[in-house]
């Protein structure tokens, strides 16, 4: 059985009050910023090598570069709090124990952006975290450093809103797209692009999407410079990163370490091992839609968006998911499969259907009725979902399937028998049996 993750609790008590916040540098950062141009802020980041958190490893200073100049149309800032994803849980960890590092990250990307309006969208069952962010946010209205008093406050004419805003409960919100017909009250649909969100975004205005952590580390790169936070973690992938680690280790939980780290340190040293001192089976690096690594590959495997492409997979968002021997890898796969298919939005035929498939192939491989035709079926299907859809759920779904076929096809094949038994009743769906209805028992 998975343990469940033990958060970190913060160095500074009660930092997620505003006081303590302010009693620790906080909010020097945004008046740091203040003293710069826009344009040498969004440099700022560029040159720091920020890439976002949230799963797609886009540089975030060129995002920020995308939204167009000028104030003649109204532009928006949306900050992805959504973290549907199985194995990751390291953004509510940041509404809890920081959020004025994420406010402040707010009104530096919306000063750098133009942005006068920022949206906070928190997955729809975070109850808890939704309270907490709603709570700093209001602290930062009553101090004047969010609103219209942040000129006196701050000095100049620029302000910002932050509206916290409670998701629709769905993994499909994740997406940038379905995020923005989310907050406009529509159903959360993928939206096809181009046009891009820095084009034609939140009621059909420029709008830039960021994960939480992303933005929250904007404050950090502004204290130290750009160049300073580029020599941390690995080449192309700079800064530190918070490592979501679960599963079959001693002390799981949210780490903010380098990226780059080992992968087995990070096990080893970071979590205490595997309980039991038993093998390391298979670990998925970056929450559960990446493809896996088995336990024999992960010896020398940094912890960072370039190393792991190498290998077949990426760093997603960070969630580190540990499986150790005993593991059932065909029950494992099943039950990311049924969590996607139960998860699509629909829209797209590929992942309508073809996730509704490959979980129901995996129930039979499961229950022992299936052939090895079956394991290439999975296959196929998952290769015919990748690439085929509107927004990238599909490619969730397929990616783990057959990343696990592929990397552990024996454990599959011992479930299959040599060849599938026929239906031999009389009656198949309540009528009488004949050579048309007799079909194979799916």
């Amino acid at each position: 059985m998975y343990t469940a993750p033990h958060i970190v609790l913060p160095q500074i008590p009660n930092l997620h009050r505003i006081d303590t916040y302010l009693a620790n540098g906080g909010y020097a950062a945004y008046r740091k910023a203040l003293s710069m141009t826009p344009d040498q802020v969004i440099d700022e980041v560029k040159r720091s090598g920020l890439r976002g958190r949230g799963g797609a490893c886009f540089p975030t200073g060129l995002k920020w570069s995308f939204m167009p100049k000028g104030n003649d149309k109204p532009k928006y800032l949306a900050i992805n709090g959504d973290e549907s994803e199985p194995g990751s849980f390291k953004d509510r960890q940041i509404f809890e124990s920081n959020p004025h590092q994420l406010i402040e990250g707010i009104l530096i990307a919306g000063y750098a952006m133009g942005v006068k309006q920022a949206f906070i969208y928190i997955r729809g069952e975070y109850h808890k975290w939704v309270n907490m962010m709603e709570d700093a946010v209001r602290e930062a209205y009553d101090k004047g450093y969010v609103g219209e008093r942040m000129k006196q406050t701050f000095g100049g004419d620029y302000t910002i809103d932050i509206v916290v805003h409670k998701g629709a409960g769905a993994y499909i919100c994740g997406e940038e797209t379905s995020l923005m017909n989310s907050l406009e009250g529509d159903r959360a649909y993928p939206r096809f692009k181009p046009p891009f969100p820095a084009n034609k975004g939140l009621w059909g205005m420029p709008t830039t999407i960021n994960n939480v952590e992303t933005i929250a580390t904007v404050p950090a790169i502004l204290s130290m410079g750009a160049d300073a936070y580029s020599k941390i973690g690995a080449p192309g992938h700079a800064g530190t990163i918070l490592y979501g680690v679960s599963g079959h280790v001693n002390k799981p939980g949210v780490y903010e370490l380098p990226t780059g780290a080992l992968l087995t340190d990070i096990i080893q040293n970071v979590c205490g091992g595997v309980p039991g001192n038993k093998k390391v089976k298979a670990v998925i690096p970056g929450g559960s839609s990446m493809p896996p690594l088995r336990g024999d590959e992960i010896e020398g495997v940094r912890m960072d968006e370039e190393s792991l492409k190498v290998l077949g997979t990426h760093i997603g968002t960070a969630g580190i998911m540990v499986m150790d021997e005993d593991t059932d890898i065909v029950k494992v796969t099943l039950r990311i499969a049924r969590f996607y298919h139960h998860e699509s939005c629909g829209q797209c035929t590929p992942c309508r259907e073809g996730c509704g498939w490959m979980e129901k192939v995996l129930h039979r491989i499961e229950h022992g009725d299936a052939t090895s035709s079956d394991i290439d079926l999975l296959l196929n299907v998952a290769s015919n979902i990748e690439g085929n859809t509107i927004c990238a759920l599909g490619d969730a779904a397929a990616w783990p399937v057959r990343g696990f076929i592929l990397k552990f096809r024996e454990e599959f094949e011992a479930r299959c028998k040599p060849q599938r038994n026929y239906i031999s009743l009389n009656v198949v769906h309540g009528r009488r049996a004949t050579a048309d209805t007799l079909t194979r028992s799916y």
